[in-house]
């Protein structure tokens, strides 16, 4: 098997941006008058070294040039490091008062992170999770009605499948025994050594999005009977949403392995997933679409094909986590060991990729929006693949504009 075939891994909020004022003037006038292995060591084949734009299916042109695009070049800053020492950390979700609960792969636990302090404390570990390679638990998400339900959702490789569980955190509990048993809301998500997807995140429509892997079974990503190598759209309670384009789970198919979703300012969905040999991808989701794995990696002339709007050389990215923030969305490479910028306007690049952190961390796992121009960002250097050195794995704050 090529080596590169190894590749995977790898959620996510969403704030405001401006539109132009004449855009803004227009809608109160028309108001008025109605109503992989994820970056293995060696690449088998032949690496692009250079990242590249691409449009994919885009808004009207008139809508695309109404938005107002951020500058073509940004700017990180780490503040701080949050906390250091966490195991094979994976998802990340920041609680309505300010801590983060981050997820541990291999050691199937959930700890609760002091913002403030760094402070961590075991909430418990999860039953069932079964880590084996790029498996174990994996995405973190807060119940769209965690203000009453106190619901965790976790994404977690079990000994027969991938699912979506559901845990009650009660803090009134003695640390390590603050999650409720796991409700299985879904199961049957195929799983594998590698491939396993697992990046899930409530979009603003309150609805369950879940991003899955092929697991090396590349026919898996065209099978509209499979939900492997998908974007998969569920009710709270595991139900196919309503209004899904297929009638079933899937949301978008021909993925090979998605490692992160977002959101921008206008609700708009976008994700990342791995390529093979040459093309990593940044995709804008269209429900319905066909994103072209097995027979596209990266651009391609079918138009039958969705189009990523951005690609990268497989050496630099290994795609995971995105988020977005200050009219650009955010993806962490974990073989590529940096952070990457994608400025949008609509749902097309409005300049060229920019890279930060280049080799600073590591390998870099999850990215979240902490508000503003803030960003919480999860290191990768335990999971197998690193190198870990001093306090890995770590959580820092950005600030990014």
């Amino acid at each position: 098997m090529n080596s590169r075939t190894c590749r995977v891994e790898g959620i996510l909020i969403v704030q405001r941006r401006a539109v132009t004022a004449v855009l803004a003037a227009a809608t109160l006038l028309l108001t008025a008058g109605c109503s992989s292995g994820d970056g293995e060591g060696s690449d088998g084949g032949q690496s692009a070294s250079a990242s590249s734009t691409e449009p994919g299916a885009s808004a009207p042109a008139t809508e695309q040039a109404a938005e107002e695009a951020p500058p073509d070049k940004g700017s990180v800053k780490v503040v701080r490091t949050v906390t250091e020492d966490l195991k094979t950390p994976w998802g990340l979700a920041p609680l309505p008062e300010g801590d983060l609960l981050v997820s541990s792969r291999d050691e199937g636990t959930i700890t609760r992170v002091d913002e403030e302090t760094g402070k961590k404390t075991e909430l418990g570990s999860v039953p069932g999770v079964a880590p084996a390679g790029e498996g174990g638990l994996m995405g973190l998400a807060l119940s769209p009605s965690y203000a009453s339900d106190h619901m965790v959702y976790a994404h977690f490789t079990s000994e027969s499948d991938n699912r979506i569980v559901r845990m009650l955190y009660d803090e009134k509990k003695p640390a390590g025994e603050q999650l409720g048993a796991p409700d299985t809301v879904f199961r049957g998500i195929p799983k594998g050594t590698n491939h396993n997807g697992g990046r899930i995140a409530f979009g603003p429509d309150k609805l369950l999005y879940v991003g899955t892997g092929e697991t090396y079974e590349t026919e898996l990503a065209q099978d509209k009977e499979s939900t492997g190598g998908k974007i998969l759209r569920l009710t709270p309670d595991g139900e196919p949403a309503p209004g899904n384009p297929l009638d079933s789970p899937i949301y978008s198919y021909g993925h090979r392995n998605v490692q992160g979703l977002a959101w921008d300012s206008k609700q708009r969905l976008f994700a990342s997933e791995f390529g093979q040999n040459t093309w990593d991808e940044l995709n804008d989701i269209k429900p319905g679409d066909n994103y072209g794995w097995p027979d596209a990696e990266g651009k391609s002339d079918d138009s039958k094909y969705h189009n990523p709007i951005a690609q990268w050389g497989v050496a630099d990215a290994s795609p995971s986590g995105i988020a977005y923030a200050e009219g650009s969305i955010w993806m962490a490479g974990l073989r590529g060991e940096r952070l990457w910028r994608v400025p949008l306007r609509g749902t097309e690049a409005s300049a060229d990729p920019e890279a930060f952190l280049e080799g600073d961390y590591g390998r870099l796992r999850t990215v979240v929006s902490a508000g503003g121009n803030k960003l919480w960002l999860v290191t990768s250097e335990t999971d197998g693949r690193g190198s870990p050195g001093s306090g890995d794995d770590k959580i820092l704050e950005l600030e990014v504009k």
